[in-house]
């Protein structure tokens, strides 16, 4: 299976983007700290996707694709520390992406599980 083909790896590359986008707005103060944090986190999602999809097996993908979704809710509560500290409207729409995103893995989870 190619990674590249998963409309969730397309959607979570999305993701990083945004990320990037967003966290380019955080205070210089920020750059080892949230910044790096909420950056390292976006980048994991699908680059474990990919790492994943590229396995011979499902045990293995289904690994990979738990390992996305644990980086799916860190990004989440790290941009929710952003909203406390005010870097971060909490109407952003990387929320709903976030959303999204987290939907697109927890199905494609249950659909590798269904097949084993």
């Amino acid at each position: 299976m190619n990674h590249k083909d998963l409309d969730v790896w397309k959607r979570a590359m999305d993701l990083v983007e945004q990320v990037y986008l967003l966290t380019s707005s955080f205070p210089s103060s920020e750059i080892y700290g949230l910044t790096a944090q909420l950056r390292r986190a976006a980048v994991s999602v699908p680059s474990n996707i990919a790492e994943g999809a590229s396995r011979t097996g499902d045990k293995e993908l289904l690994y990979f694709l738990n390992v996305a979704t644990g980086s799916i809710a860190e990004i989440e509560t790290q941009l929710l520390i952003g909203v406390r500290l005010k870097y971060v409207d909490q109407q952003n729409e990387i929320f709903d992406l976030i959303t999204e995103v987290r939907k697109l893995l927890l199905g494609f989870r249950n659909y590798v599980k269904r097949k084993t």
